[in-house]
Order: C-alpha cells, then sequence, then structure tokens
C-alpha cells in the first residue's frame, strides 16, 4: 500500500513539518492534526517526513513527535491495529466489532477504517495482516451497511480537512492531494 499523510511540505523553503509541528507553528488547526495523527495511528505508525521514519505511538510520544495532549487519543486509534479488548470477555476485537459494541464512535472507526483501506486494507488485529474490503466484507469483517460506506465516498466518510480549500475530504481524496 502507500504510506499515509506524514506532514506538511511548505511551499517555498520546502521545509518539512510533522503533522504535530505545524499544529505547533499554527499551520493546522488542533482538530486537524488530531484527526491527521489518529488516521497515522490507526495505520500502524506515527510518520516522522524530516528523518522518513515510521514510530509507535510510544515511540512517537518519547521522539517529540506528539506531545502528551494527544498521547491517549492516539494510543486509541492504534488499537485498531493491534486489537481492542472486549471488556465483557477480554478477547482481542477489531475495530468494527469495537464499533458495534460502542466502544468506538461510528464517524470516529469509520475514519480509521478508511485510513487503512487508503493505505493498503483493512488491518486484522488477530492475524497481523491487511485486506482489501471486499474480502474483509466477504469474511464477516462488517455488514452490509459498512460496507456501503466504506464503498462509497459519501458524507459519511468525509472527516479530513483540506487546510488549503477548507473543504472537507475521504482519507483518499487528501492522500491525492499530497
Amino acid at each position: 500500500g502507500t504510506g499515509g499523510i506524514a506532514g506538511l511540505l511548505l511551499p517555498g523553503s520546502q521545509e518539512r513539518l510533522a503533522v504535530y509541528e505545524a499544529r505547533g507553528r499554527g499551520l493546522l488547526r488542533h482538530g486537524t492534526a488530531l484527526i491527521l495523527l489518529e488516521a497515522q495511528a490507526a495505520t500502524g505508525f506515527i510518520l516522522d517526513p524530516k528523518e522518513n521514519k515510521r514510530y509507535s505511538v510510544e515511540e512517537a510520544l518519547r521522539a517529540g513527535l506528539v506531545g502528551p495532549d494527544v498521547f491517549a487519543k492516539l494510543l486509541s486509534a492504534e488499537r485498531a491495529v493491534t486489537g481492542y479488548t472486549d471488556p465483557y470477555t477480554g478477547e482481542r476485537i477489531s475495530l468494527f466489532q469495537a464499533m458495534k459494541k460502542d466502544l468506538i464512535v461510528r464517524e470516529h472507526g469509520i475514519r480509521l477504517l478508511e485510513a487503512q483501506i487508503a493505505t493498503g486494507g483493512i488491518i486484522d488485529p488477530v492475524h497481523s495482516h491487511r485486506l482489501p474490503v471486499d474480502v474483509a466484507y466477504r469474511r464477516g469483517y462488517f455488514d452490509e451497511e459498512m460496507n456501503r460506506v466504506l464503498a462509497d465516498p459519501s458524507d459519511d466518510t468525509k472527516g479530513f480537512f483540506d487546510p488549503n480549500t477548507h473543504e472537507n475530504l475521504t482519507y483518499v481524496q487528501l492522500l491525492r492531494r499530497c
């Protein structure tokens, strides 16, 4: 798959900024930065555009790529890769299963799934591999309604803000503009 959105490239100077750093400089809104960082975490790594490295959320905090103010939210997004713990059974469950059990808000879960799809496919946390959407659907990873939402880029999946045009886009649309 392709990489996610790692940060900003400043026109003119061609300086690369990590998402959190761009937020700190006032170039990204707090909400926009958080959504982009959550998308990174949901694909398995926080990306460092300067060093071209990938970090776990914990490593990214230690490296200063993210701050303590977003740490808990990014750990939660990272569970889209590692799996969520079902509070009733203690079993590891997928992002969609966590959404079904209301452990994850639907709109938030859709954004995380969309970031996974845009970067190579739905991540199966139990078997640690990626699946195309149609295969994940056939295997029962999510229901027909969610399959429709993910297949049709409607308003449901336009959870990513383009700071240049002030449009709400899907992650794939935003990724194409980078």
